[in-house]
């Protein structure tokens, strides 16, 4: 994957609200030190993205509703 684009992650995430914070969520959590799923040469917003694309990272929802 040359480029990753938010078309690529929606096919993954439902909405865009939900791949944000599922994007800063991962994100965090590679700044913190968890090892990335993919290899990336790139920041780690870009990394979560392309996890995202390639459908390594998903939400889980909770039934609280």
């Amino acid at each position: 994957m040359a480029r990753v684009t938010v078309e690529d992650c929606l096919e993954k995430v439902p909405s865009r609200f939900e791949l944000v914070t599922l994007a800063a969520r991962r994100a965090k959590q590679l700044l913190k030190g968890s090892r990335p799923l993919i290899d990336s040469s790139n920041k780690e917003v870009v990394s979560a993205l392309r996890e995202i694309a390639a459908g390594k990272v998903t939400a889980v929802r909770s039934d609280e509703d």
